[in-house]
């Protein structure tokens, strides 16, 4: 076919003919690059795969000793708050062994003082004994109710 009888129509099939064999370039060429990088990324996953297994058997026999550590833990702060809850026990009842005699012994100090100075204010013995028992009993009282109040607190 001489070149001058083609047409305007044959020009176009052979333009149309020309960029469909570039497309066919392009896309093979992307195609070969696409299926190399597939074939790293299947590479990657089975790297992967060797290396992540081990090290996740690993990590779960780790935290199977980190668990019985703190199970071992768990049962020293068991102990531990048994002991202080001993201890509380003991301290609470030598408290409570020495409380009755001080209080009585501070009634009786302040009971003395009190019916002393009465007795130097009126000079009678019967005033400064009602004084002294009455001082007594209060202190007594105040006492008590600072032990109460301590322990409500």
């Amino acid at each position: 076919m001489p070149l001058a009888d083609l047409t305007a129509i044959d020009v176009l099939w052979i333009c149309l003919s020309v960029f469909l064999v570039f497309i066919a370039l392009g896309l093979t060429w992307l195609l070969v690059r696409l299926g190399g990088t597939v074939g790293r990324l299947t590479s990657l996953l089975k790297g992967l795969e060797t290396e992540a297994l081990p090290v996740i058997n690993k990590v779960g026999g780790t935290v199977d000793r980190v668990n019985q550590q703190l199970d071992k833990l768990d049962q020293v702060t068991d102990s531990a708050v048994d002991a202080a809850d001993a201890v509380d026990t003991a301290v609470r009842a030598a408290t409570m062994a020495i409380t009755r005699p001080v209080q009585k012994i501070s009634g009786f100090v302040a009971g003395v003082a009190h019916g002393a100075a009465d007795f130097k204010v009126h000079r009678e013995w019967r005033s400064a004994a009602d004084a002294g028992r009455e001082a007594a009993a209060r202190r007594e009282r105040d006492i008590a109710e600072e032990l109460s109040r301590d322990q409500a607190g």
